[in-house]
């Protein structure tokens, strides 16, 4: 009697143990069902998002063939500049893919740096993936920059002829016949790490890239040094950039040089405003009259070199980017910084017409504060390679007592 009970005992656990086993494989089978179902229905059978009946190729089209404001409004440029900066990149290394071509890639690009748009936007605009546009966005970035090599220099290597803007301003001719061109620093938004922002948040209150740049009288870029921390004095940038032989800057020939602000110290070849004199145009602004000779020196040296705050007013106002930088990596940042004012020298060598370089170059346009840079006085504590020479301060005088005798004259 006891060994059919214990029998019975055992019967009953191998049947609870195979329960068991079942209720398991029933939860794996389950499981993995469920699993398959998600895969169908996010993956198989998943609604298409980008479905618009225009294509980013159609919208592209329908701006080229439609009403120049249109283009101009989008792509920050005219039509034929638009053409013309397509066939300039793809000679540069720009090539169409299976499903893109290359007027879509570099319209998709002037959006984004232009309006200073995300991928999402674009994404919706021209109905492609994200990856899709990140990976066709660095593509017309690196034909951008290969260009730069071309555009950002200056016209003539010699600097032999003297430029219009001084030779039809009387202002200007014949004082300063030598001068070239001028030297400022900007700042431009910029995203860092968290342990970086304290390099780059300076004077403006929040993440900036220091950049300094050279411009001729027509208002380009013939020089630039981009990815400074936004803390970085003006003059250790200009500092790098003269004694840098890697970086190509293009020195003044014997006799000429660039304008620079009282920020700047001035080596043979670059001519300061006298310090502790009133100097920016504002201020003459506000008050008549001058309250001495190197004030009357200060400002046509202002009126000149007031040009480069023209040309950052231009390249900021057509380039939305600049003033909102989205996260992409650091390097690209200064990439699209090198990219943007390649862009601007292009079209202001090409175009006859420029509604925005129109703007800046009246002179009765204000400009913003945000574009008006002012360096900070050099602390002359500060260890740097280029030193102020005492010849550039005679060149300087003469040029003063030359303009005082033609206005006693006048």
């Amino acid at each position: 009697m006891n060994d059919q009970n214990e029998q019975l005992d055992n019967n009953r656990e191998e049947e609870d143990d195979n329960d068991d086993d079942d209720d398991e494989f029933f939860q794996q089978a389950s499981f993995v069902a469920a699993l398959i179902g998600e895969y169908a229905v996010s993956q198989l059978c998943k609604e298409p998002c980008r479905t618009s009946e225009l294509s980013g190729h159609a919208w592209v089209q329908e701006i080229l063939q439609g009403n120049s404001t249109r283009c101009y409004e989008m792509f920050r440029m005219e039509k034929h500049i638009f053409n013309l900066i397509c066939t300039k990149l793809v000679e540069h290394g720009l090539k169409s893919s299976k499903r893109m071509g290359v007027e879509e890639m570099v319209a998709m690009f002037l959006v984004v740096v232009g309006h200073g748009v995300g991928n999402r936007m674009i994404q919706e605009r021209f109905q492609h993936s994200g990856e899709t546009v990140s990976r066709h966005f660095h593509r017309v970035l690196r034909a951008c920059l290969k260009l730069s090599m071309k555009y950002i220099k200056p016209e003539g290597p010699t600097f032999h002829d003297c430029h219009s803007k001084i030779k039809n301003d009387q202002r200007y001719w014949p004082f300063f016949k030598n001068a070239i061109g001028a030297i400022n620093g900007t700042h431009v938004s910029c995203v860092v790490n968290a342990n970086e922002q304290t390099r780059y948040i300076g004077r403006k209150g929040y993440p900036t890239q220091n950049i300094m740049a050279v411009c001729d009288w027509n208002m380009c870029f013939t020089f630039v040094l981009a990815g400074w921390e936004g803390t970085a004095h003006d003059a250790r940038v200009f500092d790098q950039a003269l004694t840098n032989v890697n970086l190509n800057f293009p020195h003044p020939p014997p006799g000429k040089y660039y304008l620079v602000d009282s920020g700047y110290p001035t080596p043979i070849g670059y001519i300061g405003p006298y310090r502790c004199e009133r100097y920016h145009l504002p201020d003459f602004r506000r008050s008549n009259g001058f309250a001495n000779n190197n004030e009357v020196f200060n400002y046509y040296h202002s009126s000149l070199r007031c040009t480069i705050e023209r040309t950052f007013g231009v390249w900021k106002n057509r380039f939305a980017i600049l003033r909102c930088m989205p996260k992409f990596k650091f390097q690209t940042q200064v990439q699209i910084v090198v990219a943007t004012m390649t862009i601007h020298n292009f079209i202001r060598r090409n175009a006859e017409i420029d509604v925005d370089f129109n703007l800046y170059e009246d002179e009765n346009t204000t400009i913003h504060h945000d574009d008006y840079h002012i360096s900070p006085n050099l602390d002359q504590s500060q260890v740097l390679n280029v030193a102020s020479s005492l010849e550039m301060d005679h060149v300087r005088d003469s040029i003063r007592n030359k303009i005082i005798e033609y206005k006693l004259k006048t």
